[in-house]
């Protein structure tokens, strides 16, 4: 098959971007991401080198042509509200598991030993040096996260879409709290119940295979971590009034997601998240996410945009994605393979440029003054 090679250099960085044939030349010519992101992900382009910076000089150089603006638009008035109104449970988990139930082996490729599938929390700006620090700086966030909530010894702790378990196991393990957690995946929930017993936390920790809104008790803290982007701006309200009610009178509860700036609206690359990685998902203004909160009865305590943070993370996991491309193989086809390193590149590049965000947003019931201290002081001691 013929090749041409399409990029060269970009800031220093070097990359090549190959197209295999006269197809995926016509793909990258009609000035779309959905198009060439299409084309990668099934091997017609290819890129030698530097994949992020690859991405960023491809979305640079797209043109305003009649087809990126027809797919932007169809993007944007796309009804994501109307979808996820009516969005049954059961399409709900179908949604979820096309994401998380790929591979447990394949996610334990690029995600740390915990496998924290989350934005890590880093001290220094300079990122991922190995991958010890990867693992260093997921359990600074966790820590982060128990802290800001207050997490205290015998506390009722929830989280809601909780992965593989790592938050659930640190909350018990560190701060002696009973801990819950629900998640719509089949092989997080396996994986977690295993780790819980090969830690003997059965009596302190516990998973259930379930919906968050079939979720009954109350809790101390709570904690939401990359989950309510699946929400939805149509069950946004909903969420936050099943969570108000979960939550015990002076309780605290802790939204960790990614937001979309004011101004930034769904696009071409949004329809290839959508479609390949991420079916039903819908990034909301930080605007959005606190009116809401507060017109079901929440307080707003505290707002932190770990966005940078979140930018050398999805790095790390892309340079990982690449270093065990073997294993990964092994593990998923190479289809998948490629669409991850593409949509964590794109995230990469989004968060860089601060077209996406990572916010935690601190909780209380209103008027509720024992929650937390009069200062921050309490969170990064």
């Amino acid at each position: 098959m013929p090749t041409e090679a399409l990029g060269s250099l970009s800031q220093g960085h070097a990359f090549e971007i190959v197209a295999r044939g006269e197809d995926a030349k016509r793909r990258i010519s009609r000035g779309d991401a959905y198009s060439a992101g299409l084309a990668y992900v099934k091997g017609l382009i290819d890129v030698q080198g530097d994949l992020i910076e690859a991405v960023r000089y491809q979305l640079a150089h797209t043109g305003a042509t009649w087809r990126l603006q027809l797919v932007d638009a169809v993007c944007r008035w796309t009804p994501w509200r109307l979808t996820q109104r009516w969005a049954s449970r059961e399409t709900t988990a179908r949604n979820i598991r096309f994401h998380y139930d790929r591979s447990n082996e394949f996610y334990r490729q690029f995600l740390d030993s915990r496998l924290v599938y989350s934005c890590a929390y880093f001290k220094e700006p300079g990122g991922v040096q190995d991958e010890d620090l990867l693992d260093q700086a997921q359990l600074a966030k966790l820590n982060h996260i128990c802290r800001k909530l207050r997490v205290q010894n015998g506390e009722r702790f929830l989280d809601i879409g909780c992965g593989w378990g790592a938050l659930l196991i640190h909350a018990a393990q560190s701060f002696g709290a009973t801990a819950t957690g629900c998640t719509l995946s089949n092989r997080q929930a396996e994986h977690a119940a295993k780790r819980v017993r090969e830690e003997r936390l059965a009596e302190a920790v516990s998973i259930r295979e379930m919906d968050y809104r079939d979720m009954t008790g109350e809790f101390d803290k709570i904690a939401s971590v990359g989950m309510f982007e699946h929400v939805g701006r149509a069950q946004l309200e909903t969420y936050f009034r099943k969570i108000h009610g979960l939550l015990a009178p002076d309780g605290l509860f802790l939204n960790h997601g990614i937001t979309r700036p004011t101004g930034i609206y769904s696009d071409a690359q949004s329809m290839f998240l959508a479609r390949k990685v991420f079916p039903g998902f819908q990034l909301l203004h930080l605007d959005e996410v606190i009116r809401t909160a507060e017109r079901v009865g929440f307080e707003v305590l505290d707002v932190e945009n770990l966005r940078r943070h979140y930018a050398l993370t999805c790095r790390a996991w892309v340079e990982r994605l690449n270093a065990h491309r073997d294993a990964c193989l092994q593990a998923v086809d190479e289809e998948t393979w490629r669409t991850w390193k593409l949509y964590l590149a794109g995230c990469t590049i989004a968060f860089e440029d601060g077209n996406m965000g990572l916010h935690q947003v601190l909780l209380s019931k209103r008027g509720e003054s024992r929650a937390t201290p009069m200062t921050r002081d309490y969170m990064y001691r």
